[in-house]
Formats: C-alpha cells, structure tokens, sequence
C-alpha cells in the first residue's frame, strides 16, 4: 500500500498539467489534422452531415495558391533575415550589460524587456505613427536631412524590413536576458587566468564568452527561429498582409482562411504545412547539435 501511494504522488502532481496539455494542446492537434482532410467551413461547424471527406484536396490546392506560396516566400523573408537580427542584437545587448554596473544593468534590464510584455497594439498605434508616410517621426527625421519621405508600410520590400525592425525590438528582452543568465554563470577564474596570460578583450570573448554560451545561443536561436516560423501579430495588426500581399506570413494566412473566411479545413490544412516546416528547421538545428 505504502509503494502504491509512493507512485501515485506523482502522478497526482502532474496529472492536473498532463490533462491540460492532453485536452487543450495535443487533442486539437490531431482534431486539427482530421479537418485538414475535409471541405469544413461555417455551415459545416453547425451541421456536421454537410462536411465531406476531400483528402488530399485542400493539401494540393494550397500548393497551387499563388497568395500562399507568397506567404511562404515573406516567412522565409523574414527568418533568414529576422532571426540573425535578433539573436545577434540581443546577445550585444546582454554583453553590454554584463559590463556595466548593477544598478545601471538592472535599469536598462527593465528597459529592454518592457517591450516583450507590452500589448501588441499599444505598439502597433505607436510604431504606426513611427511610420506614418505624412507626419510620422521616421520621415519628419529625414526632413530635417533634406531627404525623401520613405513609404515603410506602403511599399512591400520596405514593409517587410519594417516589420522585422519592429519585431526584432519587441523581441530582444526575453532573448537577451537567457543570454544574461549564461554570461554571468561563466566563471570569474578563465577571464583572470586569460588576464595572467595578456588576452586582450577580443580574445576573451572569442575564446572564452562565445564557446561558453554555446548552448544558450542554441536554445536561443531554435526558439527565434520557431518564432519567426510562426510570424503573426506584427503583419496582422500593422498592415493585415498589405499591401499587395507582400507583408502576409503563413500563420497570418491561416488566421485569414480559418477564421476570416471561415474555410476551416483549407486553413487547418496550411497549418500543418506550417507545422512541418517549424519541425524540419528544428530537427535540422538539433542534428547540428547531435555532437554536443
């Protein structure tokens, strides 16, 4: 009786976590996978007996779709240009306040990770007037320099790098805070011994800092690149995939099939070729990793 009550304490503990997840993650999942196959739409959802079995339609139709392919192509867009950016610029941030003193890291701590708890559209209404072409801060700026007012959500290239900028910036707090954590776990003995040795600074972060935050930098940049897969509230709310489509993301797309159009079973199908995508980068980062 003792050993049964051992075995359940356990599970008592996280049986209430693993029905959550059970209930409202992986059940979803597979009921998600199941509406991919089919015509599911809004009169559907009311009426069951109006949903037909389509297979592999929905999958071969998305392929052809110009306006997902588009979609795919401005994901990548901004991974391979968003990811880099992210990473790069939060691990600066995080050395920089590794630097300073307590009082002034703790400041600008707060500073820098304000923006990842803020509401996506208490940011939109102020990075909107950033970028408003006719009285926005950006081109009032560039004013004062005698140059050309620049259309950053008007034309498709220059929206595309303005929302990686303001993604970017709303991005860095957590990132650069796991990169905090690992600077300061670095013992104070391999700089004092690279210090007895004449290392200058450089030396010491390329042969000291950067190998021992390997691992954090891994994590870090599967979870951006998860992240930027999955790019959504910035287009949504800053220019809803415009204009001429050029800004949309593949979540977006799904949210706007799915939910706006009410197709539920051509979006659910778009969500599970985002969802290979998203295992493919992964699985390709940690085959990387395999050796360590």
């Amino acid at each position: 009786m003792h050993k049964l009550s051992s075995r359940m304490t356990p599970l008592l503990f996280i049986g209430p976590a693993v029905l959550l997840l059970l209930v409202f993650s992986i059940l979803p999942i597979f009921i998600a996978l199941g509406i991919s196959f089919t015509d599911m739409n809004l009169m559907g959802l009311a009426n069951w007996s109006q949903v037909n079995f389509t297979g592999f339609e929905n999958y071969l139709a998305l392929i052809k779709d110009k306006s997902f392919l588009q979609a795919i192509g401005n994901t990548f867009f901004y991974v391979i240009i968003g990811v880099p950016l992210a990473v790069i610029s939060s691990f600066l941030i995080a050395l920089f306040l590794n630097f300073v003193s307590n009082w002034l890291s703790t400041t600008f701590r707060i500073i820098y990770y304000m923006p990842s708890i803020t509401n996506i559209v208490a940011i939109a209404v102020v990075w909107g007037f950033l970028y408003n072409k006719e009285y926005g801060l950006l081109n009032y700026l560039l004013s004062l320099l005698h140059m050309d007012a620049v259309p950053w959500l008007d034309d498709p290239f220059i929206a595309k790098i303005s929302l990686i900028i303001l993604a970017v910036w709303k991005s860095n707090g957590v990132s650069m805070l796991i990169f905090l954590a690992a600077l300061q776990s670095i013992p104070n003995t391999q700089y004092e011994a690279a210090d007895i040795d004449g290392a200058n600074r450089w030396q010491k972060l390329r042969y000291i800092t950067i190998p021992s935050m390997s691992f954090a930098t891994f994590f870090v940049t599967v979870t951006t690149l998860i992240g930027w897969l999955q790019f959504f509230e910035e287009p949504l709310v800053m220019t809803d995939g415009g204009p001429l489509n050029g800004t949309n993301s593949m979540a977006l797309f799904i949210y706007q099939e799915g939910f706006q159009s009410n197709q539920f079973g051509y979006g659910a199908a778009a969500s599970f070729i985002l969802f290979a995508f998203v295992i493919t980068a992964t699985l390709i980062q940690f085959k990387l990793r395999k050796s360590d």
